[in-house]
């Protein structure tokens, strides 16, 4: 059962009467109807409409005060937490940031997760990425020291991670594929950035999206430039051998798939490949699925 504690991961308390209208109005998803026990993949945007955080909500039971653990980068939970206390106003809220009594784990493969050791919950945006585990710092660290293991598995399944495979303050929702992995609602009411990623999903105007390249021998180095007809259109992020993820213009890889032109970084040839998840138009196909 491969599982492994993540150094790398922080908590925020958002409990309160109002808790779950509170978050509803300010993030990207569904957040409100959650079961306890059940998690969405959240993002808080500018205005603009681009990351500025995101992370997994997962919603408490009311025997253990309610309102929702937000399972984020432990480097931006402190700076999270007072964006929230910012936005509460008169909210019935309170948000702390539990980062250093609280740690993250994971646990991924066939077998059960450790019973009885913290919040557990299945990671929302796909079930194989495993079950997420919100416990004590100290007892979630038992789990081991493998955070390499689990990104591996994440990069083979073709699902990005803030701050690795694209820069908060940066990025918009559809570029870093929240609309494909349940962390965009399109049907709920107004958030921090909404008018802008609504326009994005319905005019179908995201250019740029990441997506998972494979290579032979020696890859490319993490940031790396990718360049398709010997134009710099996106950027390697978190690297395995044989496979990374990269931020890409589609656009411009279409045009040099049909071209018979190379996709290149660090000049190692690039072959995108699609995870079955992904319902957008792919470079090189030759009928593109509608969304």
């Amino acid at each position: 059962m491969p599982k492994t504690f993540l150094a790398d991961r922080g908590v925020v308390k958002v409990v309160g009467e109002e808790a779950r209208h509170f978050l509803q109005n300010l993030v990207t998803s569904h957040v409100e109807n959650l079961a306890p026990g059940e998690a969405r993949w959240f993002g808080l945007l500018t205005p603009q409409g681009k990351i500025l955080f995101d992370g997994l909500a997962v919603a408490m039971p009311d025997e253990r005060g309610g309102g929702f653990l937000l399972d984020v980068a432990r480097d931006q939970a402190e700076t999270l937490a007072r964006r929230l206390n910012f936005y509460k106003l008169r909210a019935k809220v309170i948000v702390e940031d539990l980062s250093e009594t609280l740690g993250v784990g994971v646990v991924w493969g066939d077998d059960a997760p450790p019973a009885g050791l913290g919040i557990a919950f299945t990671d929302p945006r796909l079930a194989e990425l495993g079950t997420r585990i919100v416990a004590e710092r100290e007892r979630v660290a038992a789990l081991g020291d493998d955070a390499a293991a689990w990104h591996a598995h994440r990069v083979r399944l073709g699902v990005p991670e803030g701050g690795k495979d694209f820069p908060w303050g940066d990025a918009f929702p559809h570029e870093v594929l929240m609309d494909q992995l349940q962390g965009v609602a399109f049907d709920k009411g107004c958030y921090v950035g909404q008018e802008v990623v609504s326009r994005m999903h319905h005019r179908k105007t995201a250019r740029t999206r990441i997506v998972p390249v494979t290579f032979e021998g020696a890859g490319p180095a993490e940031g790396a430039d990718v360049l398709t007809g010997g134009k710099v259109s996106g950027r390697v992020g978190t690297a395995i051998p044989g496979r990374a993820l990269a931020s890409l213009r589609l656009d411009r890889a279409a045009e040099a798939i049909a071209a018979g032109e190379p996709v290149t970084a660090d000049g190692v040839a690039l072959t995108l490949d699609k995870p079955a998840f992904i319902r957008f138009p792919f470079p090189g196909e030759e009928e593109p699925p509608h969304d």
